[in-house]
């Protein structure tokens, strides 16, 4: 990862991998993916993709554990978040909203932060991004514009510290800041998750994304939403060099 990229990941709140899981991976993970679809009777016949998305856990082991041990996403961790700050693992974890074509509406589309840690059920964030150094979205499957791709409001990482601060250390539910932004943070110009299986998008934990639909496309998208797990999250009085610290540091100073 270049200084380029780095630049737009604190001013953008996203950089975007490309072709950083193999081809031949990614295919098989599909295959272990259909797999779990088939014991909810969801299989490759369309006349089975009877609900416009279906979540699943993301398998473990086997070409997922290529997949979240790729060279280039660990690199580009050390380099967002810093060498030995961030927790390996050997898989990709998380869940897989697989997106059938469908004009019907998910149930799951509307901007959001991500939650890092559980409160009474709920999944929260703190200012220092308790336990999330990042959100990465693994492509397994070609997406297009008409596939329901994720979109990411840019610079939106930027609105969201300010927010999170008077919560302090406890934090507050991950929808809570959605109710506390300007309108204007979701009038930003917006940017699709799509690209070719194995493309990674790297997102600040504080990025104001959403799912998107209809799926106009022909074919079921599959993609992994991880956390990449950080224990305790950034320092924020400006001593952290990392990017995804910087990058909230400089929120502190925005006007959410």
């Amino acid at each position: 990862m270049d200084s380029r990229e780095v630049e737009q990941f604190e001013r953008d709140g996203y950089v975007a991998v490309r072709g950083a899981v193999a081809p031949d991976v990614a295919a098989a993970c599909r295959d272990a993916i259909w797999a779990v679809l088939a014991e909810q009777g969801v299989t490759r016949d369309p006349a089975t993709w009877t609900r416009p998305v279906v979540r699943v856990l993301c398998p473990d082991g086997g070409p997922f554990e290529a997949a979240g041990t790729s060279p280039a996403l660990w690199s580009a961790y050390d380099t967002l978040i810093g060498p030995g700050r961030w927790a390996p693992r050997r898989g990709v974890g998380g869940t897989v909203p697989v997106r059938f074509p469908s004009e019907e509406f998910p149930g799951d589309a509307g901007w959001h932060i991500e939650g890092s840690y559980e409160v009474d059920g709920q999944y929260w964030a703190n200012v220092r991004s308790r336990a999330r150094g990042l959100l990465a979205l693994f492509l397994f499957s070609d997406v297009g514009e008409q596939d329901a791709p994720t979109r990411l409001a840019i610079g939106s990482h930027l609105a969201i510290p300010s927010i999170l601060a008077p919560a302090g250390e406890a934090g507050m539910d991950g929808g809570a800041p959605m109710a506390r932004v300007r309108p204007s943070v979701l009038c930003r110009t917006v940017v699709h998750a799509t690209g070719r299986a194995g493309d990674v998008f790297l997102c600040h934990p504080f990025i104001v994304h959403t799912a998107t639909w209809p799926h106009r496309g022909t074919t079921p998208r599959m993609m992994a939403q991880p956390a990449v797990y950080v224990a305790d999250g950034f320092a924020i009085d400006g001593s952290d060099p990392s990017p995804v610290a910087r990058a909230i540091v400089a929120g502190l100073h925005t006007q959410p």
